[in-house]
Order: C-alpha cells, then sequence, then structure tokens
C-alpha cells in the first residue's frame, strides 16, 4: 500500500478532473458504492475458480457475515442497479466511478495491494455501437492525459453456448500436453480453461500454440455482434488488433473483451492500461431481470506512471511576510480578503525574518509576496512584491486585491475578478489596523 502525498496528488486531480470530464461528455453519471460488500457477492460475480477470489481478496467475518473489502468496482455497481431496481426508472444507465478497490496480490509496478481505479458501467445496451463508443472514448482520455498511441485490443468469447462449445475444444486439445503444462494451468484445465490462455508461463504459451480459437465457435448472433464492433470502431478510425488469446481474468465476462495498452517504456511488460467487457449475464445472476452491460476499469497509479502530464508547481498565489506581532493580526485580516477574492494565500506567522520568508515564497511557487510592518501599518500602505517580474511598489491597502486580482488577469480585469475585488473592498479595513476585539 502506498501513500499519496501533496507534492504528487495534483497530477491525481489533474486525471480524476479528465475521467470526470470524459465520462460527462458520454453521458456516465458517478455512482458511489460501500467498500465492504457481502463475500458471496464476489463469489459470484466474478467467479469461484479465479484468482481475484482465490488468492487475493481481503475476506473476514464480523458477527457472523462474511464481508470482503471490494476488488474491482463492477460487481458492486451491478448490486446497486439491481437493489435500487434501476431499470424500472430508464431503459439505459450509464454510471462511471473512482475510488480504492483492494487486492492481496503479488507486488508489481503500479500495483499496490490497496489501489485506486476508475471506471464506468453501461447497462441497457446491448449493442456492439455502445461497445466500440467506449474503446473510443477510452483512447481519447489516455491521449488526453498524455499518453500517446494507445494500443487496442479486442476478442469476443461469445455467450455461454458459445464458451462450453470452445472450452471442451479447448480441453480436448490440452489434454495431450497436459504434462508440459504450469502447476496453475493443469488446475485450470479442470476448473477454468480460458484463464490458461491468459497464461505467461513459456510452457503455457507454447501449448496453446495451434490450439483452436474461440472465434472460430461464434454463434451466428455472436458473430453479428463481433463484425458490427469491428466496423463501428473502423467507422470512428479507432484502430485495433484482433487477439483471439485475449481472456480477462473475471467470469463474468462474455462477448465483447477489450484491453489498451501503451507506455511499454515505462511499465514494461505489465502494460494494459485499460481493461473491459461485456458481462450481460450478471444482472439477471443477481436478481434482477435480463439487462445487458458493458464496463471497464483502469488502475490510477499505473495511468500516472504511464502519463506525460504535469501540473503547475505553485502551491499558493502569495505569501504575505508581516514584520512583527502589530503587522501579524494586519497580515491575518488581508489574507481572508484575498482568500475571499478566490486568491490562494498563506500568512507566514513564524516571526521569521524577511530572508526567510521570502525564501518561503519562492518555495511555495507564489507569484507575489506582500511585506507588512509598522511603518506600513501607520502609511496605509504594503510593499507589493511581484516575484515573477521582479518588481516592487508600495500600494495603498484598499487596493491591494484588486491590483493582484488584476496583475493576475495580466492587466485586463474582467467583470468577475472587478466583482470580487468589490467584495474584497467592502471585507476590507481601510487601515491595516486589525479588527476591534467585537469584531467577527
Amino acid at each position: 500500500m502506498n501513500d499519496v502525498l501533496p507534492g504528487e496528488i495534483g497530477r491525481w486531480h489533474r486525471v480524476e478532473a479528465a475521467f470526470r470530464s470524459s465520462m460527462g461528455r458520454l453521458g456516465y453519471r458517478e455512482v458511489r458504492t460501500p467498500y465492504l460488500e457481502p463475500t458471496g457477492l464476489f463469489v459470484r460475480t466474478i467467479g469461484e475458480a479465479t484468482d481475484v477470489v482465490e488468492k487475493e481478496m481481503y475476506s473476514f467475518v464480523f458477527h457472523d457475515e462474511p464481508l470482503t473489502l471490494r476488488p474491482e468496482g463492477t460487481a458492486g455497481a451491478a448490486r446497486a442497479y439491481v437493489e435500487h431496481k434501476i431499470h424500472n426508472v430508464e431503459p439505459v444507465s450509464r454510471w462511471f466511478y473512482l475510488g480504492p478497490m483492494f487486492r492481496g496480490e503479488r507486488p508489481a509496478k503500479g500495483r499496490y495491494r490497496q489501489f485506486n481505479q476508475v471506471g464506468a458501467e453501461c447497462f441497457g445496451d446491448p449493442g456492439p455501437g455502445c461497445d466500440a463508443e467506449m474503446i473510443d472514448a477510452l483512447v481519447g482520455f489516455l491521449v488526453e492525459i498524455g499518453i500517446p498511441k494507445p494500443d487496442v485490443f479486442i476478442n469476443s468469447i461469445g455467450n455461454a453456448e458459445t464458451r462450453e462449445r470452445y472450452k471442451q475444444a479447448l480441453v480436448k486439445a490440452l489434454e495431450p500436453k497436459k504434462e508440459t503444462l504450469s502447476a496453475d494451468s493443469q488446475r485450470r484445465l479442470v476448473t477454468n480453461p480460458l484463464r490458461i490462455l491468459d497464461s505467461k508461463h513459456p510452457a503455457d504459451k507454447a501449448a496453446i500454440e495451434g490450439a483452436p480459437t474461440v472465434l472460430d465457435f461464434l454463434s451466428d448472433e455472436d458473430r453479428a455482434h463481433w463484425d458490427g464492433l469491428r466496423r463501428h470502431l473502423d467507422a470512428l478510425g479507432t484502430a485495433y488488433t484482433v487477439d483471439p488469446k485475449l481472456v480477462r481474468g473475471l467470469d463474468y465476462y462474455g462477448r465483447t473483451l477489450f484491453e489498451i495498452k501503451g507506455a511499454y517504456d515505462k511499465l514494461g511488460a505489465g502494460s494494459t492500461l485499460v481493461g473491459g467487457g461485456r458481462y450481460d449475464g450478471m444482472v439477471e445472476e443477481l436478481g434482477g431481470p435480463k439487462v445487458p452491460a458493458i464496463g471497464f476499469a483502469a488502475g490510477l497509479e499505473r495511468l500516472l506512471i504511464a502519463s506525460d502530464l504535469q501540473v503547475p508547481t505553485s502551491v499558493v498565489d502569495v505569501l504575505i511576510a508581516p514584520l512583527g506581532e502589530r503587522a501579524v493580526d494586519a497580515a491575518l485580516v488581508l489574507g481572508r480578503d484575498l482568500r475571499r477574492a478566490d486568491v490562494r494565500c498563506e500568512v507566514d506567522t513564524r516571526n521569521a525574518s524577511i530572508k526567510a520568508q521570502l525564501r518561503r515564497a519562492n518555495s511555495l511557487g507564489a507569484r507575489f509576496a506582500i511585506i507588512v510592518g509598522d511603518r506600513e501599518i501607520d502609511e496605509g500602505i504594503v510593499e507589493l512584491k511581484d516575484l515573477a517580474n521582479r518588481t516592487q511598489e508600495r500600494v495603498a491597502r484598499a487596493d491591494v486585491v484588486p491590483r493582484i486580482l488584476a496583475r493576475s488577469a495580466h492587466g485586463v480585469v474582467s467583470a468577475e475578478v472587478e466583482s470580487a475585488a468589490s467584495q474584497a473592498e467592502a471585507n476590507a479595513d481601510v487601515s491595516l489596523s486589525a479588527p476591534d476585539a467585537g469584531d467577527p
């Protein structure tokens, strides 16, 4: 698990804001589900024979109730969709989420046991157009946050009947090679054969060479959906690669599967940025009606490693440097007035030297430093230092806020700035003296 410190959080905010904006433009709305769910929810939806359920979930019993810290977001969203009978309210529901997930998996670059995901679910639209739109929008989002040229990989694993026919053919092809498979894949040959296709073990990769692909087993309906997905992606101009070996590690998927990879130089072999697909049977499995669905998820930590996105390092716009105890009161009032005008401001109340306070201003990336001392209070002025332009001037106390707002707007004061300045002037004392004890 990891800490995110103030010096890093700016990039997190930028990526989260870009994700919210991207999803909002598609008509998705935010949903927030609990971090804890009944353990049975994940066993039922993810699959008992998956690595997540077998090895990675943080589960415990509290007052005889089995609970699990959520390892992914789809199951909780589907549970909420069913529990609140959303299908009675709207024919199509588009939801997105951001938040922490928990898996006790092996450490890897950008993979933590408490990690953060962004994701989305679309309930109610069975068509491949919805799938293609989601994939295309995700490519745009990744480019927007500074991940150039992401690669899209797609596959279809068909409906339940298709998968059953394919599993039988895959087992038949791999049984003669069973002894060459890894221990995990030998077990999966009985419990979850499709997961062998996702194995990174060299022996498993060699064994599946020449094995039949699921695309050869698609039903007519599956084939129509698969052809439609590719046609829509072609119409959108979204490049993709068909990968018949692509499977996801969760049992609930069917038909469309996709992964988006990139930043190979930063992530190495673990270059998957986004993964998702259809899960048309989950809502019905959880007691709801038959409602088709598709979703995806992406790990925020991995996106941040992959992204070239930079953010400004400035923490405040203004540092106020009071000189002496009397000046601290005046500086606190001025700081409050600046913040009411939406100016980021820190008042240095350490009783430090002017040199130390100006060093502090530079370390915070402040554009301005305001110096207030006994003489300035008596004369009703301040010393305003423009640290970017290396200029200094004496400014009347009543003019400080509008002057900073005007300078921040590059000399052009908008109507909003004028309004904020007027309000700040109304709140400010004409002099630099502190308010009387009875004032608020």
